[in-house]
């Protein structure tokens, strides 16, 4: 499909901030839209604007809207469809993006549904074949990336995988802050929240640290662990792990990363003994610097590393900590 028309983004939000896979999803958009000369508008849905306001006054965009309405303090799916179709159908988007969360792709194929339009899942990337978008998603365990091209009316939309931009990536700028209030029907509200479950204390989001240290089998066992937390507790780092250490119950379930676990962007990821299979490499590519130690020369990890250190984890990384802590 040729797309001449601006690009939407539609952001989500926690604790009133802004979500950082949102944030990633505005940079992709910026990045697509600086291509073919086209313009970015931000979308929120909210109860309350203000502290959201000021997040978002300082990001190249054309226009930001904050669609304003109590029942957007809870997340339903048939009143999320409801505004967002309205909107669009005012404001007429080529493009539509969001960030690749639980709660966007449980509403976005009703979304394409209601709208008759295309919808591409997990977006790692993009490129422009003369006047076509063409969207590229991992596929098969991530073994391999297919290219999407979705022809249908506009918008067409798609969600973007965490990681697939950096957002140290965004535009700074001014762009114009409108706050609308949403007028919805109170009958289409079909569901009512009976209790909302936080996630449990101690609850590890790896996707929030500015350093991971992450170990791999190559720890050999649970025992060795402690060198491994005595040098994220000298960088300040949150540890995380390969699927052989989780299954081995070696570290928690909620510390893996990678296709099967979290996708993470720290400013540093420290491989430790970590071999390099794709399903655990797609979680890391995010990351600013990725360092690798491992025995194995040959080993996959290396292939995406910025540096690597060929040698014995139980030698270079006490020694390591070592030099941290005399530098703190």
């Amino acid at each position: 499909m040729t797309v001449t028309q601006n690009i939407c983004v539609l952001l989500d939000h926690a604790d009133a901030t802004v979500r950082q896979g949102s944030i990633e999803a505005l940079v992709m958009a910026q990045q697509m839209a600086h291509e073919i000369g086209a313009t970015v508008e931000a979308l929120l849905l909210c109860s309350n604007p203000d502290p959201l306001i000021e997040q978002l006054r300082t990001v190249a965009t054309h226009s930001t809207t904050l669609l304003t309405n109590e029942a957007f303090n809870n997340y339903d799916p048939d009143i999320y469809c409801l505004a967002l179709q309205s909107y669009l159908a005012k404001h007429s988007p080529g493009i539509l993006l969001m960030a690749h969360t639980y709660q966007n792709i449980d509403f976005a194929p009703k979304l394409a549904t209601r709208l008759q339009v295309g919808l591409a899942t997990d977006c790692i990337g993009f490129r422009w074949d003369d006047d076509d978008l063409i969207f590229v998603r991992p596929m098969f365990r991530n073994k391999l990336h297919a290219d999407i091209a979705l022809h249908s009316p506009p918008p067409i939309m798609a969600t973007i995988q965490g990681g697939a931009a950096d957002v140290d990536d965004l535009q700074p700028g001014a762009g114009k802050i409108i706050v609308t209030p949403c007028s919805l029907d109170p009958a289409i509200k079909r569901r009512q929240e009976l209790e909302t479950i936080g996630i449990e204390r101690g609850k590890v989001d790896l996707g929030k640290a500015d350093i991971v240290v992450g170990v791999g089998r190559g720890i050999k066992k649970a025992e060795n662990l402690p060198i491994i937390q005595e040098l994220a507790d000298a960088l300040g780092a949150e540890i995380g792990a390969s699927r052989p250490v989780v299954d081995n119950d070696w570290l928690e379930r909620e510390r893996q990363i990678g296709s099967s676990g979290q996708n993470i962007t720290p400013r540093l990821y420290l491989a430790c003994g970590v071999s390099g299979a794709i399903q655990h490499t797609v979680g890391i590519k995010g990351a600013n610097c990725i360092v690798a130690i491992n025995t194995d020369a040959n080993a996959p990890i290396f292939n995406v590393a910025h540096y690597g250190i060929v040698g014995d984890l139980f030698e270079i990384i006490p020694e390591l900590t070592r030099l941290i802590k005399e530098q703190t």
